[in-house]
């Protein structure tokens, strides 16, 4: 044994040939942490002291490294800019300490092999895959870029357009593909790949393979002229900034180190991607992206721990078919879990079958299914007119009208055909999950699960806990979201849950710009520039006017002190003029079917024309203002919630707006934007809009916070997120 540590090992082989394997003991996967990185410096200083006629990377794991541990590494990103480039020089002095070893080396992948562990594998000479093996660069998902040499060496290895799109899209590619694009030399079966890389190896011993040759490839400057290098990078700026838009600024940054390292060796190469990445990760949008990252872990936690009470969910059923019951009976199915899809009507019916099939239709065609795929799904959603055979199914979610007479009626209906210990959930968007529990005889077996639409896009399930709801049947319904790909979030019982309890103060906060004499065209705008996917009258128009009217109304009943709209609101009135959104063709926009059947949003004049008596006056507002008056009321509402205790942590309510609204993902989310901005300074904000009533009144909690300087977040990003931090 050459060394042995925790996480590495290398051996030394009958054949001179050295082996460094990652095998973490006490974890399930690889990561590159402070351990790993100190004891590969010490396996290499272990390498360059012995005699080998080779070196084989590999992995002791079903995976080669996932990348980063990113709860380590992020604390670094708080140190000062010129302590991260120390740091990257120091981690990259290792890297090409590999790269130079004197005997040719061979990286040998299985499972993924993502980030900082694709950049140690095109250290060295050679790669080879499995089959089903991954690799990629998913740092710009975090708002940074590789630093551990990726920028440098993988234009060098496949060509200026290759490492361009692969580095700014972030994606992890197939090793087919990989291999095709040559950043893989080799693709073999899982049994053969050691003794494969070995082979390799052979092969540069004997002169068949000039690995030297390789190496001074990926250590020199690229081989493009100047008006050829202007060329490849001045198209992908044009392609990546038009992708990832003003807000993300990882994916140019990386184009363009790419783009100024082209000239140099690998020294300098090296010197501008640490410039580049310390730059980035004392942004915002890197701090925001990777507390997301940490909220995704941290959820994913959290539901394996309450998964673990749960009873096994082995088949459903859905009540209420058309749009919304056929895209949770096409999700059921689609992740394997067989379904019954329920209605009063055969009419109701064929509408549910008809949504499943188009989506479906828009994966097969996508190549994401194919035909056998398509026929399994198809197979597993069982229509039907009555109740048989619903004693044996294991949950059944309720997604008839959004009326309490009518969902009671059914819920009742529902509980006597069951078994006793199914789990009944309801797909309500506003109404109590208590209330609604008031007419079962079992209302420990019942509790909201809330599905925002379109269900096959949208990511978020609240899982909502009535005043009844058992541990067990929370745990139940996590499981069941979980396993249809789902991400639950458990929320206590209120008016409009967590995620409608939220959107309707911006809603609020529209309407009262809109009373005020501001243009929805420029609200729009507004917002769309903060960030938003769409501003709030497109919202409205894609949620349905009519819904949003209705919902409106719980939410006045249920928070009458600062939900209840005191004037005829611009909603209302396309309500009472028949455009209700895209459903009708109409609302704040026309709208009209394009090429590919979507609606197509048109201005419409007529629209300005029914707004226009509503408005006491018409007058320009600054953007800033329309940004402060719309997003004071919804971070204001968000802590309100975290207060309330209708989610536990920020984590759950930043992740609710995000996954359920598309609340932009570089801020974070509410509670990460007032963070952000500092909470004293939010508080003055508010209070400069009192006048307009409690929607923007800060609560005495958080003015306590603000006083005492804290935040909802540690201010050094992955240490947790606990309410009322002081650091």
């Amino acid at each position: 044994m050459v060394f042995e540590g925790k996480a590495i090992r290398v051996e030394r082989l009958e054949s001179g040939v050295a082996r460094l394997i990652f095998d973490r003991g006490d974890a399930s996967v690889n990561k590159f942490d402070r351990l790993t990185l100190e004891e590969l410096t010490a396996a290499v200083s272990a390498l360059e002291k012995v005699d080998i006629t080779g070196l084989v990377i590999c992995s002791g794991k079903d995976s080669f490294i996932v990348g980063a541990d990113i709860t380590e590494f992020s604390a670094i990103f708080a140190s000062p800019a010129d302590q991260i480039v120390a740091w990257l020089a120091e981690a990259n002095a290792l890297f090409n300490r590999i790269e130079d070893l004197p005997a040719p080396t061979v990286c040998a992948i299985q499972g993924n092999c993502l980030g900082g562990g694709f950049e140690l594998a095109l250290t060295a000479d050679y790669r080879i895959a499995t089959e089903t093996a991954r690799v990629g660069f998913p740092e710009v998902k975090l708002g940074i870029i590789p630093g551990f040499g990726g920028t440098v060496r993988m234009p060098r290895l496949v060509g200026a357009d290759n490492a361009n799109q692969w580095i700014s899209s972030a994606a992890s590619y197939a090793s087919e593909v990989a291999f095709k694009e040559g950043a893989l030399d080799a693709l073999v079966a899982p049994e053969q790949l050691l003794d494969a890389a070995e082979d390799l190896i052979a092969q540069c011993r004997d002169g068949k393979l000039d690995y030297q040759a390789r190496r001074k490839r990926k250590t020199s400057p690229l081989l493009l002229g100047p008006v050829e290098v202007n060329v490849a990078f001045q198209t992908a700026k044009a392609l990546v900034t038009a992708k990832a838009g003003p807000h993300y600024p990882a994916p140019i940054a990386a184009v363009s180190t790419m783009e100024k390292a082209a000239s140099m060796d690998r020294a300098g190469a090296l010197a501008v991607e640490h410039e580049a990445f310390a730059k980035l990760a004392k942004t915002d949008v890197a701090a925001n992206l990777i507390q997301l990252f940490l909220n995704e872990q941290y959820l994913k936690g959290k539901s394996k721990k309450i998964i673990a009470n749960a009873r096994p969910v082995n088949s459903a059923a859905v009540l209420g078919a058309g749009i919304m019951g056929g895209g949770i009976s096409y999700q059921s199915a689609l992740k394997g879990v067989p379904v019954i899809m329920k209605d009063i009507a055969q009419e109701g019916l064929d509408l549910g079958l008809k949504e499943v099939g188009k989506l479906l239709g828009k994966q097969v065609q996508r190549g994401r299914l194919g035909n056998e795929d398509m026929l399994r799904v198809m197979s597993s959603i069982r229509p039907s007119l009555s109740y048989s055979d619903f004693d044996q199914v294991d949950v059944v979610v309720e997604a008839v009208v959004e009326n309490p007479g009518v969902k009671k009626k059914v819920l009742q209906e529902t509980e006597q055909v069951v078994k006793d210990d199914a789990i009944i959930a309801t797909n309500t968007s506003t109404i109590s999950v208590s209330l609604l529990a008031g007419a079962l005889k079992r209302p420990q077996n019942f509790c909201g699960m809330h599905f925002f639409n379109p269900v096959p896009v949208m990511p978020l399930v609240e899982v909502i806990k009535g005043d009844k709801s058992s541990n067990e049947a929370i745990a139940s319904v996590v499981a069941y979201a979980a396993r249809i790909g789902k991400t639950p979030i458990v929320v206590n019982d209120c008016p409009g849950f967590l995620v409608n309890r939220i959107l309707f103060p911006y809603f609020g906060a529209f309407s009262r710009l809109i009373r005020d004499g501001a243009n929805f065209l420029q609200v729009d705008r507004a917002m769309e520039q903060f960030g938003w996917p769409m501003g709030p009258a497109y919202l409205l128009d894609v949620v349905g006017i009519d819904t949003a009217v209705h919902a409106q109304a719980v939410m006045a009943e249920g928070f009458p002190d600062r939900m209840q709209v005191d004037f005829k609101s611009a909603i209302e009135a396309m309500f009472e003029n028949k455009r209700l959104g895209q459903k009708s063709g109409s609302g704040f926009y026309r709208y009209e079917q394009d090429a590919r059947g979507k609606p197509k949003k048109l201005v419409d004049e007529a629209a300005a024309a029914i707004i226009e008596p509503l408005q006491q006056e018409q007058r320009e507002f600054e953007d800033s203002e329309i940004i402060e008056r719309m997003m004071i009321c919804m971070c204001l509402e968000t802590v309100r919630c975290l207060e309330d205790k209708i989610i536990d942590t920020p984590v759950e309510a930043d992740m609710g707006l995000i996954l359920g609204l598309g609340f932009p993902p570089f801020r974070g989310g509410a509670l990460r934007y007032m963070d952000t901005i500092g909470l004293k300074l939010f508080c003055g904000l508010a209070d400069k809009y009192s006048d307009l009533g409690p929607l923007y009144h800060p609560t005495d909690k958080l003015r306590q916070m603000a006083a005492a300087d804290m935040t909802f977040y540690p201010r050094s990003t992955g240490q947790g997120a606990r309410a009322g931090r002081k650091e």
